[in-house]
């Protein structure tokens, strides 16, 4: 009950989003809405899994996503200019192979460590940004996070499984660079609508190809809006307005608060207590996501 609760406010809220394009929002609060409005569908996406299957919950996913961006935000796609075009098309192509590949990921390993391995991606941009000795200490302070909420100890782990993760960890790297070159030159709205119609052009022919859109119900179609809604529209969106103010390295540290975040979603709406090494994990990311936006801030005063 409270995550069905959860699920209507947050597609209660991005009612107004959506609608109210005047609407904004400062870039962390941002973030952070956007990672609970991805774990939210995460939940979503892991009842769809048995019916559906990886890829044919991934094509509704973003198929569905790209219509409601498409309708909410009309773009015209004759005036994209050359140099838009240039990164609009690979932003979304990375966008929607990001989606596939991880979503063939935690079908053979834990969602844990599929998200851990991920980060490394993300990790890598915030390094390779850095010029500070504080920057790399919040980087190192989230790996240590990262390296704690893996669960390392499972010795039988799909190999297959573990290379779709660090695949999906590099287009996500290129997704969070390429998003930030796109949210300079080009209108969020109209980045991440087109972003997401190529990503739905590449994800579609996988979904029919694995056979898992013939078993669509009106039910699984409509927790399939849901997840749209709260995995791809709405997150998305906010992080491509957060895109255009934050540095890249600064919205790659916000984002090691995925892990943490899954598990405190775990042990709120699944009941599944934290260990220690958890909850280490919980202090380490969140500290150095606060520490990054702090020195971010005075860099920008």
């Amino acid at each position: 009950m409270l995550l069905l609760n959860s699920i209507f406010a947050l597609l209660h809220f991005s009612t107004i989003f959506m609608k109210n394009k005047e609407f904004n929002l400062p870039p962390v609060p941002a973030v952070l809405l956007a990672i609970i409005s991805v774990q939210c569908g995460a939940a979503i996406a892991k009842t769809l899994f048995p019916a559906l299957g990886a890829a044919g919950t991934a094509s509704i996913r973003i198929g569905v996503s790209a219509l409601i961006l498409l309708l909410a935000y009309r773009p015209n796609l004759k005036q994209i200019t050359p140099q838009q075009w240039k990164i609009v098309v690979p932003y979304g192509l990375s966008l929607g192979a990001m989606n596939l590949v991880f979503y063939f990921a935690i079908e053979r390993i834990p969602i844990g460590l599929a998200v851990t391995l991920e980060f490394i991606g993300p990790l890598l941009v915030a390094i390779i940004g850095s010029r500070r000795i504080v920057d790399y200490l919040w980087v190192l302070l989230a790996a240590a996070g990262i390296v704690l909420i893996a669960p390392w100890t499972n010795s039988r782990i799909d190999t297959l499984g573990v290379l779709f993760a660090l695949l999906a960890g590099a287009l996500w790297a290129a997704y969070i660079v390429l998003g930030g070159k796109i949210s300079k030159i080009m209108n969020s709205g109209q980045a991440v609508s087109t972003g997401m119609l190529f990503a739905a052009l590449l994800i579609l022919p996988f979904g029919f190809y694995e056979n898992g859109l013939i078993n669509l119900t009106p039910k699984l179609f409509g927790m399939g809006v849901a997840l749209a809604l709260l995995s791809s529209a709405i997150p998305f969106t906010l992080e491509m307005k957060a895109l255009g103010q934050l540095p890249p390295r600064t919205f790659s540290i916000l984002m090691s608060l995925e892990p943490a975040a899954a598990s405190i979603c775990a042990f709120i709406f699944l009941q599944e207590n934290l260990t220690l090494y958890e909850i280490l994990a919980v202090v380490c990311v969140v500290v150095a996501s606060a520490g990054s936006t702090l020195t971010a801030k005075k860099m920008n005063t």
